[in-house]
């Protein structure tokens, strides 16, 4: 698992490329600029809503409740380990989402 600043620091920079690729497209292409800012709107809302849930991570329980600390250590990887997938899968549905509208806004023909 990466540790928590790089994945903030992968998901500012994601977002970040999906506005910057909104303003060039709104640039080149034309189209109605209140689209394109509500996919920009939504890119940051991405990006607010990532680190959010990355500074959220935890792993609640102590390593008194464990009988030593290799079950400890076992138990939280486990657990950060599917906490940082989830992450993950709704971080790319949403860009998903994201470029779905993007694409809808672009011209038919380029």
């Amino acid at each position: 698992m990466a540790n928590k600043r790089d994945m903030k620091k992968a998901i500012k920079l994601a977002c970040g490329t999906i506005a910057g690729q909104c303003i060039c497209a709104e640039e080149l292409f034309g189209g109605d600029a209140e689209q394109w800012n509500e996919v920009i709107i939504d890119a940051a809302m991405l990006q607010f809503e990532g680190v959010r849930r990355v500074s959220a991570l935890r792993f609640v329980k102590q390593r008194g409740e464990y009988a030593n600390n290799a079950v400890y250590r076992k138990a939280r990887r486990a657990h950060m380990r599917a906490e940082v997938k989830a992450l993950s899968e709704y971080m790319r549905a949403e860009a998903g989402k994201i470029a779905d509208k993007m694409n809808e806004l672009m011209p038919k023909q380029a």
